[in-house]
This record gives structure tokens, C-alpha cells and sequence, in this order.
């Protein structure tokens, strides 16, 4: 039995932790709050600042796991070199998730090291460099900051007079202690996907079918597999997802986000753990579910193949208001007496107004329509309402 350690404990750390204890092993589960959702399901939890170095190492320490498994991106990750040296696996690997964690290390690795096909984009530090680089860019654009989550501080330029609005909001968006911003070009997409992308220490590289998905705020809302792509742009976004988690190194599962057009694919993002779009992979979609790939990945054991089985859609629960306890959830009952519907419902102790609380998920044969059933999961969210204490 293995000892593993997961930095950060949210939503899809509750589901990888599942995965991990159905294989037989142990893991402790670490966030900055108490009662996290994956501290629900967890052996045993540590609540500390990971921003913290010096009490991120002390709870290592303390814990001596076998492997690592960076969950977010608020904490100190030049640590993970240091365990990784004193004999722990990181996952991906140290110098995989150092760089993971912030935009610009992976936008520049992805187009100047690798050739990748992106966006054009410059980075800003302050007010000043940000109104260059957007008049460098061209309105309209994107702004992100350079380390965040749930697309928290990411906006659309589209006029002039949301130049300062948009650098207010990167700052209060940034995580961390980094205050960097990426100005990308807008690019007039005709669909953006996911790619799921496992990668494995003995055994071929493999992807699940792809990932549509629909954002609001940065935020992802629904998310739906098969997304219909041509074969020519499959296989473009295939050969660079490859390209680059093979640069990378390290086994796992790897959200890789590509932005597509009539033409052309266009990488965007990276993240080197289960994506939240992935959700949707709960509802049976494939032989397993992403959070099951990235568990069977991250402990050594072989994953043959990735099937599509069937296919489904997600919907997202949101809070509307600020709580500091957990809320109530009423609907569930009405939404569970469609067929093919199912709910998970997050556990976060507390609410703010677009909260990720839950998903619903509807699944059907691989023949059924994605539009039917993308209405029929955010029917099924529509249902389910919270009352806040």
C-alpha cells in the first residue's frame, strides 16, 4: 500500500481520492480550508497554507508519502524539487508541475521551444506594460493572469474602456503571490475542446474522445463528449498534446485545451492533472473515467486503452450568494426521475456567488444526440436549488 499526498482537496481531488482508495491506498489530503471536499473522503487531511514553504515542508515531512500529487496551483511548487530529490515521485514530475502552474512557463515552452501553433500574446507586470502590450495585441483580446483557477481574473477586452476594468480584475483574480498578466489575441474560434491525454511510465500515450465545452466568466458551465472534430484537426490537436506533455515528462492525465477553427488548432492551455470539463467522464463516457485514468497513471498500472462507451453531458450547480456554511440542496429527487441523469453534489463548506457546487450528468448511447443531451443535464441542474442557512 502506497502513501499519497494531494495538494489541494477540491472537487476533483474528492474524485480522485475516490479512485485511489478503490485501487487500495492511502492518501492525505492538504488544502488551506477545513472540510474540503476530498478531506471528506480522504484517510486522514492537513490543513495548511501551501503558499507556505516552510509549513508546506513541515507537513511532507511529517507525512513522508510515496507519491505527490499537486491538485492547484496556490503553493510553493520550487518545493516539489526538494521531495522529489529526498526520493518522493512528484506527478507529473517536479519540473512538470513547476511549470504547469503558471501560464507564461507553459505559453512559452508550447510556442517558442515547441513550435506550437497559439495565439500572439505579451506579458504585463504593471498597468502601464498591460496597456502596451494591449495595444500591441489589438482589441479585441483576452486578458488572463498568469496563475489562476476556474477562470477567476480572465476577461475579453472588446473595447477601450474595459482596458482598466480588465486589469483590476486579473490582479483580484491572481492566485498566489504572482502578479503577471497574459494578453493573448482573440481568436475568432469556431469551437473550443479538451483533450484528455494520459501518459503512462510503460505504455503508449492515449486520448479520449474530445471535449466540448461552454465558458461564462472563464468559468467552464457545461461540457459535453463527443465533440464532433474533423479527423484532420483530431489529429493535429493529438500529435500536439503529445509534442508537448512528452517535453514535459511524467505520467498522468493532462487537460489540454485547443482552441479550433475551420482550418486550424490552436494550443492554449495545459493543466497536468484531471480538468474540470472532465466531469462530464463521470457519466460513464469512456472505459474510465478521467479520474480512474489519472489514479491507475499516477500508480504504475497499465491502462490498455481508452473506449468512448457512451455519451454524455455535464451541467454545473452554482451558488448565487455569499454563505459561510455549507447549504442545503433541494431538486435532487426531481432531476434523479429523468433516465440517464445523475448528480454529484461537491461538499464545499462554504458559498460565493458562482461557486462551483455541483454537476449533473445525462448519458445516453454514442449515438444519442449531444444537443438532447446537453438539454437534458442542464434541465436536470435546473431542478436542484440551495437554501442557504
Amino acid at each position: 500500500m502506497k502513501t499519497l499526498v494531494l495538494l489541494g482537496s477540491g472537487e476533483l481531488g474528492k474524485e480522485f481520492v475516490i479512485a485511489v482508495k478503490r485501487l487500495g491506498h492511502r492518501v492525505v489530503a492538504i488544502d488551506s480550508y477545513e472540510n474540503a471536499p476530498a478531506m471528506q473522503v480522504a484517510d486522514d487531511y492537513r490543513v495548511v497554507n501551501m503558499l507556505d514553504g516552510v509549513a508546506l515542508d513541515a507537513a511532507i515531512h511529517e507525512i513522508n508519502p510515496h507519491i505527490i500529487v499537486p491538485e492547484v496551483e496556490a503553493l510553493r511548487t520550487e518545493r516539489l524539487f526538494a521531495y522529489e530529490a529526498a526520493g518522493m515521485t512528484v506527478i507529473p514530475s517536479a519540473r512538470a508541475a513547476n511549470m504547469t502552474m503558471n501560464r507564461k512557463a507553459i505559453r512559452d515552452l508550447a510556442a517558442k521551444d515547441l513550435g506550437l501553433r497559439t495565439a500572439d500574446y505579451r506579458y504585463a507586470t504593471t498597468e502601464d506594460e498591460f496597456r502596451a502590450a494591449i495595444d500591441a495585441i489589438g482589441i479585441p483580446c483576452v486578458v488572463k493572469p498568469l496563475m489562476s483557477s476556474s477562470g477567476k481574473g480572465q476577461s475579453t477586452v472588446r473595447h477601450s474602456d474595459d482596458v482598466a476594468t480588465a486589469w483590476s480584475y486579473a490582479m483580484e483574480g491572481s492566485r498566489g503571490d504572482l502578479r503577471e498578466v497574459i494578453v493573448e489575441q482573440f481568436i475568432p474560434f469556431e469551437s473550443e475542446i479538451t483533450l484528455l491525454t494520459v501518459t503512462q511510465t510503460d505504455g503508449p500515450t492515449l486520448f479520449c474522445p474530445p471535449i466540448g465545452h461552454r465558458q461564462e466568466r472563464g468559468d467552464y458551465q457545461e461540457s459535453w463528449m463527443p465533440h464532433a472534430v474533423s479527423p484532420a484537426l483530431l489529429e493535429k490537436a493529438q500529435d500536439m498534446a503529445r509534442v508537448v506533455t512528452t517535453a514535459l515528462g511524467g505520467p498522468g492525465i493532462w487537460g489540454v485545451e485547443f482552441f479550433l477553427t475551420n482550418t486550424e488548432v490552436y494550443f492554449s492551455e495545459l493543466s497536468p492533472r484531471p480538468h474540470d470539463t472532465g466531469m462530464v467522464t463521470l457519466g460513464g463516457t469512456t472505459t474510465f473515467n478521467e479520474f480512474e485514468l489519472h489514479a491507475r497513471a499516477v500508480l504504475g498500472y497499465p491502462i490498455p486503452s481508452v473506449v468512448l462507451e457512451r455519451a454524455g453531458a455535464s451541467a454545473v450547480i452554482l451558488a448565487d450568494r455569499t454563505s459561510p456554511r455549507e447549504p442545503a440542496y433541494h431538486g435532487i429527487d426531481q432531476a434523479c426521475r429523468e433516465v440517464g441523469i445523475d448528480v454529484r453534489i461537491f461538499g464545499k463548506p462554504t458559498c460565493r456567488p458562482y461557486r462551483r457546487m455541483g454537476v449533473t450528468l445525462a448519458s445516453g448511447t454514442v449515438d444519442t444526440s449531444i444537443d438532447e443531451l446537453r438539454e437534458r443535464a442542464r434541465s436536470a441542474a435546473a431542478c436542484i436549488t440551495l437554501e442557504y442557512p
